[in-house]
């Protein structure tokens, strides 16, 4: 690894795609599977890679210096990271959770900004390949760092925290996500908390929504600092806010962005950040990634949530929504385009019914929503909706029928329902 980090040391650029190959970079051959990465070394280097990271032997030259044999490419990435992040020491704050771990990371970068030259996890660049990429691109000039790590198994922020080593953290919340693979609320719960077990046994720091008896409750024995306390003033439809700093017109969407709000002037006041400079960055971030976006079109005004969903995030949006319709000029209706909760396994057909039974139980009588449900989960429910085997059928019945006019369109679902194609199409 000595070897390696020197040669990364004077060559600073990797890449894993043999497509994207800027001179004097390292190429990383990782498999997949359906790709093996070996085997496509030879044609890195030829486009322009000093060095092919390699794990295979009949993919590597013994004679061409370039080629560099490890046990397991992943793992010496991985470790890589890991030795530039010791040999920077640059302050690392990590961030894990089951809803709002990338809007807070954005909203904590965003103020961070306004005082240090901070290096953070761009797009959801969260996993186990995501993380070292992003460690690797930290320089010198860096004087803090705020990574993102996601998970859907056990032990997968376990071994993200052990590459980035983070001097403090947050858990954003834990929610019923990923069941499938995490086996139970239970093993969210206890996958998320690795990040605390890390920062507990090395004297770091937590930031924390004392509020949140799941997260006070694996907390113990480590220093914390509680989130600040903020209060709704309106939102209709963004987040207006008030806390001891000012108040904040926010460009986000949702009252639980409160709570993401509070995150990231926490931790900005806790790095010296002064309460202007936190009221100026809240207020003008605005969301670009499907994530509690405003979307105004000729005919309707759409609250695109796509990127992901689940039974607490769907929930969240479902109650935002119902306070938002409560005060909807006349004239303007109300609809839901939702799409099916991924990765649930066992639970996965009573969490869509408690989704369809919230929609029945708090629609105002006077002013009932139009609801699309898409998706062979939402399908089984016994549900008196209009419902949808998928995307392509929801696309077909627009054109067929006509664009709904005025309305107030609430888009969410998972990521694999790809509802992310609809708003272009309201």
């Amino acid at each position: 690894m000595t070897k390696l980090y020197s040669l990364f040391l004077s060559h600073p650029v990797i890449t894993t795609d043999s497509r994207d190959c800027p001179e004097g970079s390292i190429f990383f051959a990782l498999k997949g599977e359906t790709f093996n990465g070996n085997a496509y070394a030879e044609a890195a280097l030829q486009k322009g890679c000093a060095y092919a990271v390699v794990d295979e032997p009949q993919y590597s030259v013994s004679d061409d210096e370039r080629y560099i044999l490890v046990p397991d490419v992943l793992k010496a990435l991985q470790q890589l990271a890991n030795e530039h992040r010791k040999a920077l020491g640059t302050t690392i704050i990590g961030i894990t959770g089951t809803n709002g771990k990338t809007t807070t990371k954005e909203l904590i970068a965003a103020v961070l900004q306004r005082k240090y030259n901070i290096l953070y996890t761009q797009g959801n660049f969260n996993n186990h390949i995501g993380v070292p990429k992003t460690l690797l691109r930290l320089t010198k000039e860096h004087e803090m760092a705020v990574i993102e790590m996601g998970a859907n198994h056990p032990g997968e922020i376990k071994t993200l925290v052990d590459i980035v080593e983070p001097d403090c953290g947050l858990i954003t919340n834990v929610g019923k996500a990923h069941l499938e693979g995490f086996g139970s609320f239970e093993g969210v719960i206890k996958t998320k908390g690795e990040l605390y077990d890390y920062l507990r046994q090395n004297d770091g720091e937590i930031f924390i929504d004392s509020s949140n008896e799941h997260l006070t409750g694996i907390a113990g024995g480590i220093r914390q600092t509680p989130y600040l306390e903020g209060e709704v003033i309106s939102c209709s439809p963004f987040l207006k806010f008030r806390w001891e700093g000012g108040e904040v017109q926010t460009q986000l969407i949702g009252t639980y962005n409160l709570t993401n709000m509070m995150a990231a002037a926490t931790v900005g006041r806790h790095f010296g950040v002064s309460n202007e400079q936190i009221n100026e960055a809240l207020s003008h971030y605005t969301p670009s990634n499907n994530r509690s976006q405003l979307t105004v079109t000729e005919k309707n005004k759409l609250i695109v949530d796509t990127y992901n969903a689940n039974p607490t995030s769907m929930m969240a949006a479902l109650e935002n929504f119902t306070v938002l319709t409560k005060s909807l000029p006349e004239g303007t209706q109300a609809m839901t385009i939702l799409g099916d909760m991924r990765e649930l396994g066992e639970v996965s057909n009573a969490e869509h019914q408690k989704v369809v039974d919230y929609i029945k139980t708090h629609q105002a009588p006077q002013k009932p929503w139009t609801v699309w449900l898409v998706g062979a989960e939402f399908q089984k429910t016994d549900n008196p909706f209009r419902t949808f085997a998928d995307v392509n059928a929801v696309k077909t019945a627009l054109a067929e029928e006509g664009t709904p006019e005025g309305k107030y369109i609430l888009i969410k679902g998972s990521n694999g329902i790809r509802l992310f194609e609809l708003p272009e199409l309201l």
